[in-house]
């Protein structure tokens, strides 16, 4: 049996460790600028990228799709003009897109507020949820096959069968306004996260809830991330929540409002908006350390999504996407 002094020793040894190791991560922690700046018609408010191509979804009523070696348009996929409720012609506001098997899942919104739903396929677009159905849907995303995901600004969660045209379950997840959802790269799971702060882990096929985290938010969650079984949430509470299966959750207070977060694939690394001008801000996420920030943005972060461990692009709310190379 170890003597209190051997603890004490101990301890100290991992103190030590631990202090050089956040020191090292602070000397060596630089400033990262944009590889590529890609330009959109409108201000961005989602974006997918596949392979070469950067699909953005902007305000204008198009997707721009961008040739991501050269960064210039090479495609649009144009909607159809509304009739505002002053009876003016305008451009349908694009709220989400997807990409999944050479299709492109489009969300605008229709004339009285409510949602269109669209498929883009072998340069034909095809409407597939008309705002009849007076759907407020905030994101649309493809859950494989021939299904896609619907979540509502009232915490509906919806799988749409597309081939068959009918609804496998509708379901209410949340008494509360919900924040975002993100699926699992195998589009099994889905992470959902609402105003009161919670996050479920959700089950894609009947929508069954696997489990709760609501620990590290006391506010409203703008955006949340997920991969490798780790959960990142973005919250007003100016918090970064971390979830891990097996460990301990935490979080990370930023300066700020968190209004978005990253992860990549792995789930090694984390990242969030930490500032009002756009400043990004890594973190490992075993060891909690700050490191490398990236800066290019001008405005509030409203989309971060990596490519793979060393790549990932970010939209701010203005007509911009911009491309990061992370550097070991």
């Amino acid at each position: 049996m170890q003597n209190s002094g051997s603890l004490f020793e101990n301890k100290k040894i991992k103190n030590l460790f631990l202090l050089s190791l956040l020191l090292s991560h602070m000397v060596f922690a630089k400033d990262i600028t944009p590889v590529s700046r890609f330009s959109s018609v409108g201000f961005v408010n989602d974006f997918v990228v596949h392979e070469n191509l950067l699909y953005v979804a902007n305000d204008m009523g198009t997707v721009d799709i961008f040739d991501i070696k050269t960064a210039k348009i090479i495609n649009q996929i144009s909607l159809p003009p509304i009739t505002s409720s002053m009876n003016k012609i305008i451009p349908a506001d694009i709220l989400s897109v997807d990409y999944l098997d050479k299709k492109v899942l489009i969300l605008s919104v229709g004339e009285n507020a409510y949602r269109n739903v669209w498929i883009y396929e072998n340069n034909m677009l095809k409407k597939i949820i008309d705002e009849d159905k007076k759907l407020t849907i905030k994101e649309a995303r493809f859950a494989g096959g021939e299904k896609i995901v619907l979540a509502t600004l009232d915490s509906d969660i919806i799988l749409h069968d597309t081939s068959e045209n009918y609804n496998v379950y509708n379901s209410h997840i949340s008494q509360s306004a919900m924040g975002d959802i993100s699926l699992s790269a195998d589009k099994e799971k889905m992470v959902f996260c609402d105003e009161s702060g919670e996050v479920k882990i959700i089950d894609t096929k009947n929508s069954n809830i696997l489990k709760s985290y609501s620990s590290q938010n006391v506010d409203n969650i703008f955006k949340v991330a997920y991969s490798n079984g780790i959960v990142i949430t973005a919250g007003q509470d100016r918090r970064v929540g971390v979830y891990q299966p097996n460990q301990e959750a935490y979080h990370i207070k930023s300066d700020f409002l968190v209004y978005c977060v990253g992860i990549s694939p792995s789930g090694k690394t984390g990242i969030y908006s930490s500032t009002q001008d756009g400043i990004l801000q890594l973190f490992n996420i075993a060891t909690k350390t700050k490191h490398d920030r990236l800066i290019g943005h001008k405005g509030v972060i409203n989309q971060i999504k990596f490519t793979n461990e060393n790549e990932l692009f970010s939209s701010s709310r203005d007509n911009y996407v911009l491309q990061w190379k992370l550097t070991k």
